[in-house]
């Protein structure tokens, strides 16, 4: 991995990703188009990107500002980049709408998780169909019945991918909150938890819900309503039911959804070659 520089006024090109002039800099990501890929994975944690760029080809970092760290590369010679979100719908909406800014139109949330459901063990990977939308942030885009729904070509290719790489993952509604303690049915300060946080819990658990997280149904949501592409995949690690907690299998949500990204270009040439608007099974199935 290459390595590039960190400060986000430069306007020289980065890694064969060559900006705009400084104007067209987004205020919260300092990046500018021509810095990013069309396709970017959004990890929280900023440490979490280099352990993404780690199994790239070639990196380079373009940008750093506050939670914001992005890097341009290439993996298996597709182009992608990633930006850390921080914790939350919040900043993770503001790195959606300014990547968009930038031409992004396909987003992977790559993230850890805690499991509501016994099945889900520490280290599974869970792909998001879609999410249950228990943070405030997306009300602001639109009202609270439209769903959050995971773009299904990036379903796909996830799944396609945890397959090729041999894990093992569930697929899956999501549920995204703003609280990671009580929000979640989770005690925190003096084991305070009040009732309704207890009650969701086992709302969602009993709905066939497979995970807490925090951002998905925002980044979804958002997604959807610009027309763009979005999903999400997480490690698991914690299981709520049994109790296990490990930050087991880091590395595996990174690697298949930096494969997926390539997938994802793949299908689209597929798609391109034989006229189709979406990817179907007919493209990969003989049904003449």
């Amino acid at each position: 991995m290459s390595e590039g520089a960190t400060g986000g006024n430069d306007d020289q090109g980065h890694g064969g990703y060559e900006s705009e002039a400084s104007d067209d800099r987004q205020y919260h990501l300092e990046v500018a188009p021509g810095d990013v890929a069309s396709t970017v994975l959004l990890p929280g944690d900023t440490e979490r990107v280099d352990k993404i760029v780690s199994l790239w080809d070639e990196a380079e970092e373009v940008a750093t500002h506050r939670e914001y760290r992005t890097v341009t590369g290439t993996y298996e010679g597709t182009p992608v980049s990633v930006t850390s979100t921080g914790i939350g719908s919040p900043s993770a909406a503001i790195a959606v709408e300014e990547l968009a800014e930038c031409g992004v139109d396909t987003f992977l949330r790559v993230g850890s998780c805690g499991a509501i459901q016994p099945n889900v063990s520490v280290g599974d990977l869970v792909v998001t169909s879609g999410a249950a939308r228990q943070e405030g942030t997306s009300e602001a885009y639109v009202r609270e019945s439209y769903p959050a729904v995971a773009d299904f070509e990036i379903v796909t290719a996830l799944v396609a991918a945890a397959e090729k790489l041999g894990y093992d993952y569930h697929v899956g509604i999501t549920a995204s909150t703003d609280s990671f303690y009580a929000g979640q049915g989770r005690a925190g300060f003096e084991d305070y938890l009040p009732e309704r946080g207890r009650a969701l819990y086992e709302e969602l658990q009993g709905a066939n819900v497979k995970n807490f997280e925090m951002e998905a149904a925002a980044i979804t949501t958002l997604a959807n309503v610009f027309g763009l592409r979005a999903g999400a995949i997480c490690t698991v690690y914690a299981n709520r039911v049994t109790g296990e907690f490990r930050t087991e299998g880091e590395s595996r949500a990174a690697e298949t959804a930096s494969l997926a990204a390539h997938l994802l270009v793949r299908m689209d040439e597929v798609k391109a070659d034989a006229g189709a608007k979406r990817w179907h099974a007919g493209l990969s199935l003989n049904l003449d």
